[in-house]
């Protein structure tokens, strides 16, 4: 049964009885439908649409941006940005759809799960109603899971949901065409990550963040290395700007605001994209049916075993409120299994050391303290910061003509803990989960300066790093080696 509107459906019964529903079809409960179906559970999985089978990842996420980042990095200089992005775009809906039907073949093929589309809502604590067109089912579960991850925002701004040409991320994703002239509204990852990308096709973009600086998340060196990064690469970085309106006229959209003086000034785009940030989606779930509680973002109350105000309801994944990253939705479904099959012992506070990247290029990740949030904790530190083109022991950056830009270390100066690790570096992303699994097992900062890595990798990187620790009183690091913290190897 995969479609509400099936005659099979409507002839067949009304009611549906299950051990577990899930609504929503991401990672966490995509992955926990089908483990506990293979345990011979009865599952229900509710998706309100057949485009997001797989879910946000897959379809309108990580998967298609990183092709469409891959493809900006690769192709070929000969093709125009208008051609090379559209093929890019083809290539990504082909992609997506491929992985949408081996997402819903992995559930559909199972015999205890049935798939349907439709969009569900509370009736009461066990009971979900379903509905597509004129067509209702209700589902009753003893256990619910509520999946249904985050939408775009859009803040009140004059005209920015009335205009023609202003996009989500998911509206813009969607498209085949390129856009020549593309204003970013936003500071954050999803505003750096397509302005990036964009430029790299070739169309002249300018970012409008409202802060005093992109990346409001990171040290300040290295948003200066990234805001370098993005100047060179075509992109227009205009910070402390505050958005007052946006109005269509001749063809275009022309965005107002206020500059860091307070002075009015405007941009014209023929695409805005509005990177604003992402609200959990529980609008029309009828939580309040259900006694389900939800904070002032909306986003479901959960406890450390993501249960909510009704113990054999859980939330999953961006709906949560918690980090909006498709790995964490993934270790989600390990603390609701552990919950449902073993001995509850898993929880959201065993997580430890868990890394971020921004598919700018070159990629920007992090995994632990910022240097400024080690400083806050008053205990005493070395930090190691190292630019990627001074790094004469890892030629594999310059090999793939990628030396740009900089890596940085924090660690307890007493114990050799390491307390974080920012690298914005080819590879960064792949580089990082050796960093972050090092400090999830107790690995010190002189075992990982110590260690042997293949080479040329981007990972030897971490010999050099972390050779090059000093106390934090000394001034910041200007590329220069300093003061030693052990041995560092030659070329």
């Amino acid at each position: 049964m995969t479609n509400l509107a099936d005659e099979s459906v409507t002839t067949r019964s009304a009611e549906l009885d299950v051990d577990l529903a899930v609504v929503g079809f991401g990672k966490g409960g995509k992955t926990l439908a089908a483990t506990m179906a293979r345990h011979g559970s009865r599952v229900a999985m509710i998706e309100q649409s057949d485009r997001m089978y797989g879910g946000t990842c897959i379809n309108i996420g990580c998967v298609p941006t990183k092709a469409l980042v891959h493809d900006a990095e690769n192709g070929s200089a000969d093709v125009p940005g208008p051609d090379r992005y559209r093929r890019a775009a083809e290539r990504t809906d082909a992609l997506t759809t491929l992985l949408r039907g081996k997402n819903f073949a992995m559930l559909d093929t199972l015999d205890t799960v049935t798939v349907i589309t439709g969009t569900a809502a509370f009736a009461d604590p066990h009971t979900l109603v379903v509905t597509a067109g004129d067509d209702t089912l209700r589902v009753t579960a003893r256990t619910i899971v509520v999946n249904t991850g985050a939408d775009p925002e859009l803040p009140p701004v004059p005209g920015l949901r009335e205009s023609e040409r202003v996009v989500t991320s998911t509206q813009l994703l969607a498209r085949t065409e390129r856009p020549d002239e593309l204003v970013v509204l936003g500071g954050g990852y999803v505003a750096v990550e397509f302005a990036s990308m964009h430029a790299a096709f070739g169309a002249r973009v300018t970012l409008l963040a409202r802060g005093p600086r992109i990346l409001r998340a990171e040290d300040d060196d290295v948003v200066a290395t990234a805001t370098e990064i993005l100047t060179d690469a075509g992109v227009t970085i205009r910070t402390g700007a505050t958005v007052t309106g946006v109005a269509d006229e001749d063809g275009v959209a022309v965005v107002s605001y206020t500059d860091q003086a307070g002075g009015p000034q405007t941009v014209r785009g023929d695409t805005v994209l509005a990177a604003l940030g992402r609200r959990p989606h529980t609008a029309g779930l009828g939580l309040d049916a259900a006694g389900i509680r939800t904070d002032a973002r909306g986003a479901v109350v959960v406890d450390e075993h993501l249960r909510t105000t009704q113990p054999h309801v859980y939330a999953v994944g961006d709906v949560n409120g918690g980090p909006q990253y498709t790995y964490v939705s993934l270790d989600d479904h390990r603390i609701v299994l552990d919950h449902l099959t073993g001995e509850g012992h898993r929880t959201t506070t065993d997580r430890r050391a868990v890394a971020s990247a921004l598919f700018m290029t070159p990629p920007l990740a992090r995994v632990g303290l910022t240097e400024a949030e080690a400083r806050a904790s008053g205990r005493p530190l070395l930090v190691a910061r190292r630019r990627v083109a001074d790094m004469a022991t890892v030629p594999r950056a310059r090999i793939v003509h990628d030396p740009r830009g900089v890596m940085k270390a924090v660690v307890d100066a007493e114990t050799d803990q390491i307390l974080g690790v920012t690298m914005l570096s080819h590879d960064a992303h792949e580089t990082i989960n050796t960093v972050a699994l090092a400090m999830r097992h107790g690995v010190t900062a002189g075992e990982l300066r110590d260690e042997i890595y293949t080479h040329p990798s981007m990972t030897e990187a971490l010999n050099d790093l972390f050779a090059n620790l000093r106390p934090v009183e000394d001034p910041v690091d200007d590329g220069a080696p300093g003061r030693s913290h052990g041995p560092a190897g030659t070329e």
